[in-house]
Order: C-alpha cells, then structure tokens, then sequence
C-alpha cells in the first residue's frame, strides 16, 4: 500500500511544482501589467494649459464672468450670491 502512495507522489510531484511555478508567474505578470497601467495613466495626465501670457500671475487667470450669474440667480457687484 505504502509503494502505490509513494508511485502516486512521485507522479504528481512534478505537476504539482510546475502548477506552482505557473501560478507564481502569473502573479508577478499580472502586478507588473497593474503597475505599467497605473504608471501610464499618472504619467500621461493632461497638462493644463492658460490662454493668458503669464500663467503665473493668479489675476490673470480669474474670469469675469461669475458662475452663479449663468445660473440666472442674483448676483452683486462681485459676482457672489445675492441674499434678497
């Protein structure tokens, strides 16, 4: 009894380490395709780009029209909410 147990180890000894290896390989794939997806997606962002002639100058960049105002609310002379 003890010999078809050893005969049944020895057979599936090598299937069981090259499902191993198998496995192992595939997670190390799978974590380097993650890590290559999100590198190319934190690398590959849309820059933000500012139609005015100095970008680093913050007054330039404040637009006139309030958005509150588009809304059809009203609005004061600075464009914030009116409480009436």
């Amino acid at each position: 009894m003890y010999d078809e147990v050893s005969k049944l180890i020895k057979e599936a000894k090598p299937l069981y380490f090259k499902r191993k290896r198998f496995r192992q390989r595939m997670k190390v794939m799978t974590s380097l395709s993650v890590f290559g997806v999100m590198l190319y997606a934190f690398n590959t962002m849309p820059q933000q780009s500012y139609p005015t002639a100095d970008r680093f100058d913050p007054f330039m960049l404040v637009e006139d029209v309030s958005i509150i105002e588009t809304m059809g609310l009203p609005t004061d002379e600075y464009g914030l909410l009116k409480v009436v």
